[in-house]
C-alpha cells in the first residue's frame, strides 16, 4: 500500500494541500470577479475621469457601471450548458480567457463613452462564467464538513479582490493624468492572464467526470483530495456514493422544464437567495461608496479614503465564517445578517435626513457596519447555498439561473442607484433596510439547514426521497425494464438509511441535518 501511494504523493499534492491549494485559486478567479465589481467606484469620482467622459450624468454613470452585469448575465445563463459539456476546469479557463484577452484593448486605447461600454459588456462575459462555474467547482472538490468553510474562504478572495480596487483607485488618484483612471482598469488584464495560464493545473471536478463516465480519472482526483491513498475507505465510499446518484439520474431528461418540474423549490430558494443579496443594498455601497459618503459629507479623494478603510473592514469581516458556517449553519447567519443589515441601513438614512455636523463620520459607522454584516452573511452564503442544494444533474442548470438571477437584480441596482440618490435621497436606504426585513422571513420560514449534509443525500433534507422513489416506480411499471426496477430498490434502500459517505463521517450522529417535514413543504 505503501509503495502505491508514496510515490503519488511526491509527485502532486495531495490531501489537505491539495484541497488548499484548489480553494486558493479559485479564489482568485472570484478576487477578479471582485475587482471588476469595485474598480468603478472610485474611478467614476476621479476628475480626469469625469473630465475625459464630459461630466457625465447619473443615467450615463449608472449604465457605465451596471452594464457590466448584462453581460455577466448572459454569460451566467449559458454557463449551465457550457459546464455540462467542457466540464468545470474549462468553462474556468474560458472564463478567465475572456477577461484577458478582450478586456486589455478596450482599457489601454479607450476613446469614449461607447467604447467603455462594450469594454465593461465583454468583461461581464467572463466574470459570467467565472461566478457562475467557481461555486459550483467548490463544491463539488470540498468535503462535506468543510464545504461552508471553504466557500467562505473563496468569497473572502471575492472581497479582497473589491478592496485592492479600492485602494488601488486612492493611489491612482495621485496621479495628474488620464492614467489615474486607466491604470486600475488595465490590472485586471494582468490578473487574468495569470489565471488562464494557472487554471490549467487545476484537477477537474470528480463529480463531473464521474458524471461523463470517466470513472477512473473521477476516483483518481478523490484519492488525491482524501491522501492519494487508492486503498482508502472514505474515497472509496464517496465514489461509490457519487456513481450511485449518477446511475439513479441516468436515462432521465436534463432540460430546464423538467428542472423546474422536479426541483421548483430548490431552483426558487436558489434564485431568491441571489436576488436579495442585491436588494438587501450591497451594490449601493460596492458600487457606489464614494458617491455615498459624498453625499454625507466626504468630498473628492477623501471619499475614495473612506471606502478603502471600509473595504479593509469588509475584508475582515469574512473571516469568521470560515469557522462559523460549518458550526452555526447557513440560516443562523443569515437571519443574524438580515437584522444587523437592516437596522445599520436604516440609521444610515435616519442619518442623512437630520443631516446634523455629525452624520459624516455616523454615516461612516452604519456604513462599515452594514458592509461587515453583509460580509460575514449575505456575502458568502447565497454563493455557497444554490451548488449545495441542486442535484448533480441539474447543478450547472440551478446555479446558472440563480447566478443569472444575481446579475439581474444587479444591474437594476446598479443602474437605478444614481437615480435614485438624486431623487429619494435618504430614503433609498431605509427601502432596502426593508428588502433585509423580508429576507429575514423568507430564510425563517423556507431555508432548510444544509450545514454537514454530503451532496448526494441533499433529497433527504427538503423530504424528497420518497417521492422520487414513488416517481421512479411509477416509471419503471410504465417501462417494464427490469433495470429500472432495481435502480428503484436501490433508492428505497437508501431512503431508509443515510448514504456511505455520512455514515463513515458521522457514525450515528443524525444532528447535522433534519429533513423538511410534510408541513413544512
Amino acid at each position: 500500500m505503501s509503495d502505491s501511494s508514496s510515490p503519488s504523493s511526491r509527485r502532486r499534492l495531495v490531501g489537505q494541500p491539495l484541497l488548499y491549494a484548489i480553494s486558493i485559486f479559485a479564489s482568485l478567479g472570484v478576487f477578479l470577479f471582485g475587482y471588476d465589481q469595485g474598480v468603478m467606484s472610485g474611478v467614476i469620482t476621479g476628475p480626469y475621469f469625469k473630465q475625459f467622459f464630459n461630466s457625465p450624468g447619473p443615467i450615463e454613470v449608472g449604465t457605465m457601471v451596471a452594464v457590466l452585469e448584462l453581460g455577466a448575465l448572459a454569460t451566467s445563463i449559458a454557463a449551465g450548458r457550457v459546464g455540462d459539456i467542457i466540464g468545470r476546469k474549462g468553462t474556468l479557463f474560458a472564463g478567465r480567457l475572456r477577461l484577458y484577452n478582450r478586456r486589455c484593448y478596450p482599457n489601454i486605447h479607450l476613446q469614449g463613452f461607447y467604447v467603455m461600454i462594450i469594454g465593461r459588456v465583454v468583461s461581464g462575459f467572463g466574470v459570467g462564467l467565472l461566478s457562475t462555474i467557481v461555486p459550483i467547482y467548490q463544491s463539488e472538490i470540498s468535503p462535506p464538513d468543510h464545504r461552508g468553510a471553504l466557500a467562505c474562504m473563496e468569497f473572502t478572495g471575492n472581497v479582497f479582490g473589491y478592496a485592492t480596487s479600492v485602494w488601488t483607485d486612492y493611489f491612482c488618484s495621485f496621479i495628474d493624468s488620464d492614467l489615474s483612471w486607466r491604470i486600475p482598469l488595465f490590472i485586471q488584464c494582468v490578473i487574468g492572464s495569470i489565471l488562464a495560464a494557472g487554471s490549467l493545473l487545476m484537477p477537474e471536478s470528480p463529480r463531473w467526470l464521474i458524471d461523463t463516465d470517466q470513472d477512473e480519472a473521477g476516483m483518481q482526483v478523490i484519492v488525491d483530495l482524501h491522501g492519494g491513498d487508492p486503498n482508502d475507505i472514505l474515497a472509496k465510499a464517496e465514489f461509490q456514493e457519487i456513481k450511485d446518484k449518477v446511475m439513479d439520474e441516468r436515462g432521465e431528461s436534463r432540460s430546464y422544464a423538467t428542472m423546474w418540474k422536479r426541483y421548483k423549490r430548490r431552483v426558487l430558494l436558489a434564485m431568491s437567495s441571489q436576488a436579495f443579496a442585491q436588494l438587501n443594498g450591497i451594490n449601493v455601497i460596492s458600487y457606489y461608496a464614494p458617491s455615498v459618503f459624498e453625499e454625507a459629507g466626504w468630498l473628492g479623494r477623501d471619499a475614495v479614503l473612506m471606502t478603502g478603510i471600509n473595504a479593509i473592514i469588509y475584508v475582515l469581516s469574512t473571516i469568521p465564517t470560515w469557522y462559523l458556517v460549518d458550526r452555526w449553519g447557513r440560516r443562523s447567519i443569515l437571519l443574524s445578517g438580515a437584522v444587523t443589515m437592516g437596522i445599520a441601513l436604516a440609521f444610515t438614512g435616519w442619518w442623512m435626513y437630520i443631516d446634523v455636523p455629525e452624520t459624516p463620520q455616523a454615516v461612516v459607522f452604519c456604513v462599515i457596519v452594514f458592509n461587515a454584516a453583509f460580509g460575514y452573511s449575505w456575502g458568502p452564503i447565497p454563493w455557497l447555498y444554490p451548488p449545495e442544494i441542486m442535484p448533480l444533474s441539474f447543478r450547472s442548470k440551478g446555479v446558472s439561473l440563480s447566478t443569472a438571477t444575481n446579475w439581474a437584480f444587479n444591474f437594476i441596482v446598479g443602474e437605478t442607484t444614481p437615480y435614485l440618490q438624486e431623487v429619494i435621497t435618504w430614503r433609498l436606504y431605509p427601502m432596502h433596510g426593508f428588502y433585509c426585513a423580508c429576507s429575514f422571513i423568507l430564510v425563517y420560514f423556507l431555508y432548510p439547514e444544509t450545514k454537514g449534509v454530503p451532496l448526494e443525500e441533499m433529497d433527504a433534507v427538503f423530504g424528497e426521497e420518497e417521492r422520487l422513489d414513488y416517481e421512479s416506480e411509477q416509471a419503471s411499471l410504465m417501462s417494464n425494464h427490469s433495470g429500472r426496477v432495481s435502480v428503484h430498490s436501490r433508492r428505497s434502500a437508501k431512503s431508509t438509511d443515510r448514504g456511505r459517505l455520512s455514515r463513515l463521517l458521522y457514525g450515528n450522529d443524525r444532528s447535522t441535518y433534519q429533513p423538511i417535514g410534510d408541513h413544512e413543504e
